[in-house]
């Protein structure tokens, strides 16, 4: 028998709210207000509450330096189902969990460039395919959430109408490029779209998370991938269109570059997609202040809209 609307809509209702509570642990391991340890002895006390029916899965992908391959890897070293959840575990699948957790809670102190989790520091990559929005997205970040520092990259490139050297990127020659390269001065760098390099100028990035300042570095996916290697705690965050029509329309109104640009941009665009399962969380950027909002949480920070 069909059940009553009343009670379909209640159901409905209900694995919303667990889905928003089930969110909301994670929230709060990325930006260290509770331990994964504590999440997986709450799991175990309440199986059916929002950290029981957590998977573990995505338990160990919200903390800061994992990502999927790492968490895979520890899964398939403590013989745990990528679908098993926190409240289903075994005995000996708890054991091993928590002594896992609580030894690599021991040695992440020095793991991230500028501190440890308790620092209130936390360096965040956001990354994504050309045209889904990340310059925006970080310029609304940085003009109404002022907690936060955005690095500001190099690039070869032109500037476009509207950006500020020092400001929307430090636009340098070539050869001050190869300079920068040659003394070490970038935390990553990269050639996009085979044309126009960009890089994150080591410096300012590391005064501020020694400052126990939060980071947001706005970079293209190989540079991301090079964060990844040189500070594996840093939390990557891999910006998503509501839908690839989206995408194409955004690339095309933006009217900066030749068709022929733009066909080689979405090209290179449906290989960036499918690099979205290398980072920790992905945002989609289908309102600007609601993705800008997402990211914000992922950081270390209180921060709150200076316009709230």
């Amino acid at each position: 028998m069909r059940p009553p609307e009343v009670d379909r809509v209640a159901a409905s209702r209900a694995a919303v709210a667990a889905r928003r509570a089930r969110a909301d642990v994670k929230k709060n391991v990325v930006i260290g207000v509770r331990s994964p340890e504590d999440v997986v002895r709450a799991g175990l006390a309440e199986p059916a509450g929002a950290e029981g029916s957590l998977r573990v899965r995505d338990l160990l992908l919200s903390i800061p330096g994992l990502g999927p391959v790492r968490s895979d890897r520890m899964l398939e070293k403590l013989a745990i189902s990528p679908s098993k959840r926190v409240g289903g575990l075994g005995r000996h699948q708890q054991e091993r969990l928590l002594d896992s957790l609580s030894a690599r809670a021991g040695g992440s102190a020095t793991a991230r460039p500028g501190g440890g989790p308790g620092d209130g520091s936390q360096l965040v990559v956001l990354a994504g395919p050309t045209a889904v929005g990340k310059g925006t997205v970080s310029t609304y970040i940085r003009e109404n959430y002022p907690e936060v520092k955005l690095s500001v990259s190099a690039t070869t490139r032109a500037p476009r109408p509207g950006e500020i050297d020092g400001i929307s990127y430090f636009f340098v020659t070539d050869a001050e490029f190869d300079r920068m390269v040659a003394e070490g001065e970038f935390l990553e760098w990269a050639t996009v779209h085979n044309s126009s390099r960009y890089g994150t100028p080591r410096g300012p990035v590391q005064e501020a998370l020694d400052a126990g300042r939060s980071v947001l570095l706005e970079i293209d996916i190989q540079g991301a991938r090079q964060v990844r290697a040189s500070a594996p705690e840093a939390v990557l965050v891999f910006l998503l269109p509501p839908t690839w029509d989206e995408l194409v329309r955004r690339l095309i109104g933006r009217g900066t570059e030749s068709s022929e640009e733009q066909a080689r941009r979405l090209a290179t665009a449906k290989v960036e997609l499918r690099a979205q399962n290398e980072f920790d969380f992905r945002v989609v950027n289908n309102k600007v202040e609601d993705a800008a909002r997402e990211v914000v949480d992922l950081m270390n920070i209180s921060a709150r809209p200076a316009t709230a």
